[in-house]
């Protein structure tokens, strides 16, 4: 059983990197030197702990993120080790959301990778503490101090190196601790051969001018470190550590060691930099939440004497034991057999099982407290991003934020039996994804699935064939396309049902402007006098939100439009908001085929890196597919990067050309960037084809 550990002596940590930095062979390592598991888990063999799933173990990625509890140094850490892939992005935000630090993996051959940056740039949002580890020096080309200027250069961060390689590539074999001044150097084997031993001599000058340049960094700070540095005093080790340790909760800097997972060298020490740097629970501010009804803030402290307030940030399906609730406390505790409420919702519901997750293995326990990780089994009323509040005080955490799909397919059951099953088994994928959306199309009877990219419906398929049993045709990845309007109108909605008995009045004057891309909807509402009662508004808002699901042009939901409400007329008893919300609806409608509406299509940030030589052909296919060509960097190792922005409806198939025309050495990445109108000429096509 795991004990109770004091909070300052808690630590809440994610594994975030670029796809094949080595995260999940990290986490395997630090598994294994913390007693959990008594062999060195391998992605290429498939015997990874935290890549369980099927999916992960053939494909030799990370699709969902996995928490493991484990113990280093007499400090309880709750690990989670996330996806690198964008297309599983939402993944590694919500895991931000409820950690409090976080541990980025470099290549040390490829340094700053894309999705480094866009990790990072999550990290930054959620203001999560980090150290870096630069991975994989013994690989060919692997370079420590070309990593670091990377992440000053292309991250603008200030990563402070407390350690330095001793050798590189074949030839590396430890590191020297820059804090103790000391070396550590691994014999062959599963890493726990080490020894502590004085610096090689031919290393002396070098790490003691890295040294310096360190306590120079923590003088700009720190004003202890500063005196003593300008007194030329010796600082010792203890003090160093301690000022490192603000440097890195405050965000002044950030702290890189180096190593190599699979080879088991530096791993421990990467443990030890997690308990002397990154914060417990007492460190990061409470968090926010608000009354429902009020909207008064409420600050959630890591106090166990509060009353309870708990993220629920993942839900996953188990195949035995069903749907299984993965939660932060933020305060007070989470007790078997306690009422809680849905604090978005107001419903009540009982904790049944709790258990602390090693990855798909559970350990049940009695409480899960303020600052700590746990799950619940058999919560039904609450869901993905709610909030498990006391029902003496309800409290709304913040909730998480997920960008839109880009890529829909559509996919069909082969019988009737599969059919029902289908709606089951794309409700409980629903659920655990947040990215992931489903609706049914009425005029093909398909149901329309769309998601982050190609590889993220083709998991999702692959789960509803192989875990969910469903037989189903799936047709080829589509675009996510949009609509909007691009000149203000003023639109009106009249409902009039009115017979002998009770009928249905309503009517609705609303103007429709559009606004810049990205800001999705703004309802206003500019009612003069008593036209229309207010307790109508919402439901005028919810019948614009219904229509915008469907546009004029070819059925895409409607974005980036402000509605405001500014007249109408009611009836004493003919007047109901279902009323209000049908007359809503079709004055939207009507407002949108007057407002010139166009279609909006989803545009890439994409990276590709590949040797120099095969740039000018990669430029010319980009150009054959409406990119807009955004940058060219070297990388270092005759490698360049050719940045562009370009349709995501020219890219289906790009991986294989991209392969063939770099003799296999082109690698790229591509994410959303953001929607865009799409020219007269290409949107006349498409509505052709949709006809």
């Amino acid at each position: 059983m795991i004990r109770q550990y004091d909070l300052s002596k808690i630590r809440n940590i994610g594994i975030i990197a670029h796809i094949d930095a080595g995260k999940t062979t990290t986490t395997e390592r630090v598994l294994y030197y913390t007693g959990r598991t008594h062999r060195l888990g391998s992605v290429d063999e498939g015997t990874t702990v935290t890549d369980f799933m099927p999916q992960e173990r053939e494909r030799g990625i990370t699709i969902q993120a996995a928490a493991i509890t484990c113990e280093w140094r007499d400090h309880q850490i709750n690990l989670i080790d996330t996806p690198g892939h964008i297309d599983f992005t939402a993944e590694v935000q919500r895991s931000l959301r409820v950690l409090d630090g976080g541990v980025v993996v470099f290549d040390g051959v490829a340094g700053v990778e894309p999705q480094s940056e866009t990790v990072w740039r999550q990290a930054d949002r959620f203001g999560v503490p980090r150290i870096c580890f630069v991975n994989k020096m013994d690989r060919t080309g692997a370079d420590f101090w070309r990593t670091i200027d990377s992440i000053a250069e292309r991250l603008g961060a200030n990563p402070a190196a407390v350690q330095m390689p001793i050798g590189v590539e074949s030839n590396f074999r430890g590191v020297v601790d820059l804090v103790e001044m000391q070396a550590v150097i691994y014999n062959d084997g599963d890493g726990t051969d080490r020894e502590v031993t004085e610096i090689p001599a031919e290393l002396v000058a070098e790490a003691t001018r890295h040294r310096e340049r360190l306590i120079e960094q923590l003088a700009d700070f720190d004003d202890e470190i500063a005196m003593l540095y300008l007194e030329g005093e010796e600082i010792p080790a203890g003090l160093l550590r301690a000022a490192l340790r603000r440097a890195t909760l405050a965000g002044a800097l950030v702290p890189v060691l180096t190593g190599s997972a699979l080879r088991n060298k530096g791993v421990q020490l990467l443990l030890d930099a997690v308990v002397d740097y990154l914060p417990s629970p007492l460190d990061v501010p409470p968090a926010q939440g608000e009354v429902p009804e009020t909207g008064e803030q409420i600050a959630c402290s890591a106090d166990m004497s509060l009353p309870v307030a708990a993220l629920v940030f993942k839900i996953a399906t188990d195949p035995y034991v069903g749907r299984l609730a993965y939660f932060r406390v933020y305060s007070g505790a989470i007790r078997r057999g306690q009422t809680v409420i849905n604090g978005q919702t107001g419903q009540k519901e009982r904790i049944g099982r709790l258990v602390r997750m090693h990855a798909d293995h559970r350990e049940e326990v009695e409480e899960i407290r303020a600052g700590d990780i746990g799950a619940v089994l058999g919560l039904n009323a609450i869901a993905n991003g709610e909030t498990m509040a006391d029902p003496d005080r309800p409290v709304v955490l913040e909730r998480i934020t997920f960008p839109k799909p880009v890529v829909e397919v559509a996919i069909a059951p082969r019988s009737k039996s599969d059919q029902d099953k289908m709606g089951l088994a794309l409700h409980r994928l629903v659920e655990e994804d947040p990215t992931l959306r489903v609706r049914h199309d009425a005029q093909t009877n398909e149901t329309i699935l769309a998601g982050m990219g190609e590889l993220h419906l083709e998991v999702v398929v692959d789960r509803l064939m192989r875990e969910f049993k469903v037989g189903a045709n799936v047709g080829r990845p589509q675009v996510a396309y949009c609509e909007t309007i691009t000149r203000p109108v003023t639109s009106v909605g009249r409902l009039v049902k009115q017979t002998g008995g009770h009928g249905q009045f309503a009517h609705v004057v609303i103007e429709m402007e559009p606004l810049e891309s990205g800001q999705g909807f703004v309802f206003e509402d500019k009612l003069k006098g008593a036209s229309i009662p207010r307790n109508y508004l919402p439901a005028i808002e919810a019948g614009i939100r219904d229509a915008m699901e469907k546009g004029v042009l070819a059925e895409y939901p409607v974005v980036d439009v402000k509605v405001t409400v500014v007249d109408g007329s009611y009836h004493e008893v003919d007047s109901s908001d279902m009323a209000f919300r049908t007359a809503a609806a079709m004055a939207f409608r009507q407002g949108m085929e007057k407002a010139a509406p166009v279609l909006l299509e989803p545009i890439m940030r994409v990276e590709i890196v590949a040797p120099e030589e095969f740039t000018g052909d990669i430029v010319a296919e980009l150009n054959m597919r409406r990119a807009s060509i955004t940058g060219i960097e070297p990388r270092g190792n005759g490698a360049q990067t050719v940045q562009a922005q370009v349709p995501l409806a020219t890219m289906f198939g790009y991986a294989t050309s991209l392969r063939s025309r770099t003799q296999g050495r082109g690698t790229f990445v591509m994410e959303f960037n953001h929607y865009a109108q799409m020219s007269e000429k290409l949107m006349l096509t498409l509505l052709k084809k949709a006809a």
